[in-house]
């Protein structure tokens, strides 16, 4: 096989220094050569498996990957892997079978798999989808990198500062927020501020961002009425529901 033709689709890796890892589970051989000089030639890593088992057994990898997997293996078949990791994060599953027919495309497609080609393939149209899944698994491991580091910061908040973060995106005046919580409007802006601080926020707009991609819920706010002390009338007042 010509490397050179194959090393033209190449693109820039999605990081600087990181190269995408392509792996590769099929029990034939030959398939695997194949496959496994063909991404070499493109630029990616690719690390390959004769068994579900053997994919298995693999310890994790952090890069930006995607799965070439066949269907017909010697001991799981490649629909029941695609089953047992879907419930963990793993690279975007392209399934590439001799023996592939109409129901077991739809299962396929319908579980997840990002594509699904019959043997033989056009090498051009698998590259093009080993780098759209690459993309993909990019994409997706920088959202959650960056929700993890939300979350890191929103358990680094105390027990006290964790019910006022909810009252503050929700749009509720320190004073309202502080009534509810029993505390002093003063103390209330410290933890607000310090809040603030934890999360990283540089705004009430971007804090509200973070709460949403947290799922945080907003506090329900009503209006009650209570009586005015100076003029005898009754005066909004907001509530938690």
């Amino acid at each position: 096989m010509n490397c050179s033709k194959f090393a033209l689709t190449q693109q820039s890796p999605p990081e600087p220094q990181v190269i995408p890892t392509v792996f590769i589970v099929d029990d034939d051989v030959s398939v695997r050569e194949s496959l496994e000089l063909m991404m070499r030639c493109a630029g990616w890593r690719p690390i390959t498996f004769a068994s579900a088992r053997e994919f298995l057994s693999h310890p994790q990898v952090f890069t930006p990957s995607c799965l070439i997997l066949d269907v017909g293996l010697p001991d799981v078949n490649g629909l029941d892997l695609q089953q047992q990791i879907a419930e963990r994060h793993h690279p975007p599953i392209i399934f590439l079978t001799g023996h592939g027919d109409i129901p077991t495309s739809v299962r396929a497609i319908k579980a997840g798999a990002f594509d699904f080609l019959t043997k033989p393939f056009h090498a051009q149209k698998l590259l093009d989808l080993v780098r759209a899944a690459i993309a993909l698994d990019y994409q997706c491991r920088t959202k959650r990198s960056a929700l993890d580091g939300l979350q890191r910061r929103f358990d680094s908040l105390t027990p006290r500062e964790r019910e006022v973060l909810p009252l503050v995106v929700s749009g509720l005046l320190n004073k309202q927020a502080a009534a509810h919580l029993g505390i002093s409007e003063i103390t209330l802006q410290i933890h607000r501020t310090n809040v603030m601080r934890k999360m990283e926020a540089g705004s009430l707009a971007e804090l509200v961002r973070m709460a949403d991609a947290l799922s945080i819920p907003l506090a329900s706010v009503r209006r009650l009425p209570r009586p005015s002390v100076r003029f005898g009338l009754a005066t909004p007042e907001f509530s938690l529901a």
